[in-house]
């Protein structure tokens, strides 16, 4: 056990032999700290928490009461083989999370970027690859092997399938099924997933100029109504910006995938 001197411990946590804590670490009563978990600088494990199997805690990382963070897969072929569940720097993970290690034939790292916040109950499965600055509302539940780009912001109550990936900015709304690809900056609503324009109050508050904007929009219209298959759209969309956050989507759109794409129903 390598415990930092700095680091203040309540009488009533469990620390497992072999977990190292780092300095001004703070866990609270009856929290558990399992014998391969690392805390970096200054995480605070609130009371009850459970941090367990081979996990990695960023500096400054909250995990509140309840959260059970570093449990195994939830996947009926894991066999006990020793995977990682990572998590960046300064994020809240809320009362009653779930994160869970990966499995060996999923890569064998879930991993969680830096700043985001995992809110009440919500789950993230095993391999699972999620980016910085995402925001996963009450309850929303990530399958395993989905990738989460970065700054996206998944309503309460929403569901995203297995292997899905959700493209840089794009925000779902709450109580939404996400079972195919949704291009950065999109903007999806409805039970079943529809793409429904684009994120564009998202895009504002990055900062993110007039004119780039406009060059978005456009392009979001050449891939509703343009000519061709959807690819064949994405395609002509590469070789014909120098925006980058237009080449952003073609690129995502290019890219290899298990799942179809949610596609745009007008230009918005």
């Amino acid at each position: 056990m390598r415990i930092n001197g700095t680091a203040v411990i309540h009488p009533s946590a469990f620390v497992e032999e072999g977990a190292t804590i780092g300095p001004d670490c703070m866990v609270g009563p009856f929290a558990y700290i399992g014998a391969e978990v690392t805390l970096g600088r200054a995480v605070t494990i609130k009371s009850h928490a459970v941090v367990t199997g081979w996990t990695e805690i960023g500096d400054e990382t909250t995990i509140f009461s309840f959260a059970t963070v570093g449990e195994v897969p939830q996947d009926l072929k894991f066999k006990g083989e020793r995977t990682r569940l990572v998590v960046g720097q300064r994020c809240r993970i809320r009362e009653g999370a779930t994160l869970n290690t990966g499995t060996e034939g999923g890569g064998g790292v879930t991993r969680v970027g830096d700043d985001c916040l995992i809110m009440t109950g919500a789950h993230v499965g095993h391999d699972s690859q999620i980016g910085d600055r995402v925001i996963l509302v009450n309850h929303v539940a990530i399958a395993g092997h989905c990738v989460i780009g970065d700054d996206v912001i998944v309503g309460g109550l929403s569901g995203v399938h297995q292997w899905v990936r959700i493209g840089k900015g794009a925000i779902i709304g709450a109580v939404t099924m996400v079972a195919q690809d949704v291009i950065p900056y999109g903007l999806v609503q409805a039970p079943r997933g529809e793409l429904d324009g684009l994120n564009l109050v998202g895009l504002k508050r990055r900062g993110v100029d007039r004119a780039a904007i406009s060059a978005l929009r456009a392009a979001y219209h050449d891939l509703a109504e343009g000519e061709g298959a959807f690819q064949d759209r994405a395609r002509a969309l590469a070789e014909a910006t120098d925006n980058p956050l237009v080449r952003e989507i073609a690129d995502f759109i290019l890219a290899d995938s298990d799942r179809s794409f949610l596609t745009p129903k007008g230009g918005k």
